[in-house]
């Protein structure tokens, strides 16, 4: 089947379709039926149909689209090949990520199909932003900083544009800048100030994590109150935010609340 270079370069973006829809089988059925998928974030080829929905199943939760920066095309006899370098936006997070490719495809079954997909990481790509372990310790004392404010929309402000927060006296997952905010704006009122009691953390690129224990003093009452925490904070837009918080009571504390409280009804 004759085909042009226009129109090789457009098989690419028939696949991008695909990704579009978000539906694992739409892009999967784009493969030939002997495929091979070589992906970039994965070290597992892939050479059937179930293999190319698996790895497309999770690539999709990035809701990717993708535009080829440049290609080069060359045609045969029932087959044709464009490689190059194309860009993905994940429409999940904003993120651009740029890599090489190669396709080839083939004729099969009266349309135009992908036997090889070849996708890697840019060689010469800068590599994350790393972050010593200190240097991760000393990030709470930026969001603690920004309680210090008893600003709602700058403590909001320190919290990814994805971050979720699982607060210590709230049922509800924040999610969203509007419901960090909202969290905020009630704990505020307690002009809390935090200090790390006990931490562990943990850093690779482009992310570091902290837990342990920090207890806060309540300037509002002169309460003090510990709490066992999780931060993971990632590097976005030139600076490290909160992508995760999760702040717990201590457990002994509320088993023995819980204890006194029985002790004090059987009693009455």
């Amino acid at each position: 089947e004759d085909i042009s270079e226009d129109q090789v370069r457009k098989l690419f973006y028939v696949w991008n379709d695909a990704l579009a829809t978000l539906d694992p089988k739409q892009v999967a059925d784009r493969y030939s039926s002997d495929p091979i998928l070589l992906p970039t974030v994965s070290d597992e080829p892939r050479t059937d149909y179930a293999g190319l929905e698996d790895y497309v199943t999770n690539f999709l939760q990035l809701k990717p689209q993708g535009e080829i920066i440049d290609g080069k095309i060359k045609i045969g006899p029932g087959w044709c090949k464009d490689a190059g370098i194309y860009e993905f936006t994940m429409g999940a997070s904003g993120d651009k990520v740029k890599a090489r490719y190669s396709y080839v495809y083939v004729y099969e079954d009266g349309e135009w199909k992908i036997a090889h997909h070849h996708s890697s990481v840019m060689p010469e790509a800068s590599k994350g932003q790393t972050i010593s372990e200190p240097e991760a310790k000393e990030l709470f004392h930026l969001w603690n900083d920004a309680l210090a404010t008893l600003d709602p929309d700058t403590v909001a402000k320190r919290y990814a544009k994805n971050g979720v927060l699982l607060p210590t006296v709230s049922d509800t997952p924040r999610t969203d800048y509007d419901g960090i905010h909202d969290y905020f704006t009630n704990f505020l009122k307690m002009k809390p100030q935090g200090e790390i009691v006990e931490s562990y953390t943990m850093t690779g690129e482009n992310w570091c994590k902290d837990v342990g224990i920090y207890e806060f003093t309540m300037g509002a009452t002169g309460d003090k109150v510990k709490a066992r925490y999780s931060y993971v904070y990632v590097f976005e837009d030139g600076e490290w935010k909160i992508a995760h918080h999760h702040s717990s009571v201590m457990p002994e504390g509320m088993l023995a609340a819980a204890a006194k409280l029985e002790e004090l009804e059987k009693a009455a």
